[in-house]
């Protein structure tokens, strides 16, 4: 990862130099965009990837195009901007395609997938196997448009309120889960329901839900969960890779000039190396931090558990395709990809240590 993670920053430098320098007459008008974002901007990397994001557009541009940044909920709700930016509402979202899976279940695939790949793989299936091209095809339909804008790592696999001793000790529970991860919770007799990250905390203080998941230590903590919920269970087997997007109305980006088209592709391809390598290297600090001085215990599935998650999401995939055409596309054009892929995967393949302890 970290050769990709330079490559993609190198090469965002270096064109956001060349945009800077070489920026066309005709994208010297003036244009101000309204940006609602899902996340706060006080919430660790989310927030802040966004508004690096408008300041990227800003400096490329010579303050010529502004995308100005709105907190969750501004101008409309966090859950709402698939429909707000398709009708023009607001020209654009700092969002995630797992906010829309009302709309359309199967763009839950195009942010992270139960049991998936690590990034490398993902960004291979999404930027060149065709994996955002059936998204594209998609948003099309409702007049959007769309590029991805950052991903994070492996999130944990939520916070309880007790410690749970298996997945059969789940039944009954009311949690907040995210995207594909929900119906394979669902499977273990979980009831779910999806809240955007402000809604989580008051839910969970209220006792309106008993769990939740929403990211990693770092947000989960700023979140405030470790105050109500001391048991944090990994891994994170719903969201080894999480991809977040930049959309927008289809009409308001062919109206924009070449160049800052160009700009926008540019700064958001940055903060998906940025974002993903920044919250690499604060987890485990975050994790030490609330175990030391806020008593959370850090659980870990077993195997066995990890085994009966994968089976049902196993049974998801083939009952959610039954029904759902679309769903059926992108699950067989996802899982085809992964097939191949595992040619050059498994023979790359490695232990964490080869070296046997004495």
């Amino acid at each position: 990862m970290p050769g990709i993670a330079r490559a993609l920053l190198m090469s965002a430098a270096v064109a956001m130099t060349a945009a800077v320098i070489t920026l066309p007459a005709q994208a010297q008008e003036r244009v101000r965009w309204k940006m609602q974002s899902a996340f706060g901007s006080q919430l660790p990397h989310l927030g802040p990837s966004a508004l690096r994001f408008t300041e990227d557009i800003k400096r490329m541009s010579g303050g010529k195009f502004e995308v100005k940044f709105f907190e969750p909920g501004a101008l409309v709700p966090a859950l709402e901007c698939f429909d707000a930016v398709s009708k023009g509402s607001v020209e654009s979202c700092w969002t995630t395609p797992g906010y829309h899976t009302g709309k359309y279940p199967a763009l839950a695939f195009f942010t992270t997938v139960p049991f998936g790949p690590g990034i490398g793989e993902f960004l291979a299936w999404k930027w060149f196997g065709g994996g955002n091209k059936l998204r594209d095809e998609i948003y099309a339909q409702h007049g959007l448009k769309a590029f991805d804008c950052f991903c994070i790592g492996p999130e944990t696999s939520g916070w309880f309120r007790r410690e749970v001793k298996d997945v059969e000790d789940m039944k009954g529970l009311k949690m907040r889960f995210f995207g594909l991860g929900a119906r394979v919770m669902q499977k273990m007799g979980v009831s779910t329901q999806l809240l955007a990250g402000a809604d989580i905390f008051p839910a969970l203080e209220r006792g309106v839900i008993d769990a939740t998941e929403f990211s990693m230590p770092t947000m989960d903590t700023q979140m405030g969960f470790h105050q109500i919920a001391k048991f944090n269970y990994f891994p994170g087997w719903h969201q080894q890779v999480s991809c977040s997007e930049f959309l927008m109305n289809a009409k308001a980006f062919d109206a924009l000039p070449d160049a800052y088209k160009a700009m926008i592709d540019v700064a958001a391809g940055r903060q998906v190396a940025y974002t993903y390598a920044e919250t690499e290297a604060m987890q485990f600090a975050a994790m030490a931090e609330m175990t030391s001085k806020h008593g959370v215990k850090i659980k870990r599935w077993s195997d066995k558990d990890l085994a009966a998650y994968q089976t049902a999401w196993l049974e998801v995939i083939a009952e959610d395709s039954a029904k759902d055409p679309l769903f059926k596309k992108v699950a067989d054009h996802y899982l085809a990809f992964r097939k191949n892929y595992a040619v050059w995967g498994e023979a790359q393949a490695m232990k964490p240590s080869y070296i046997t302890e004495k």
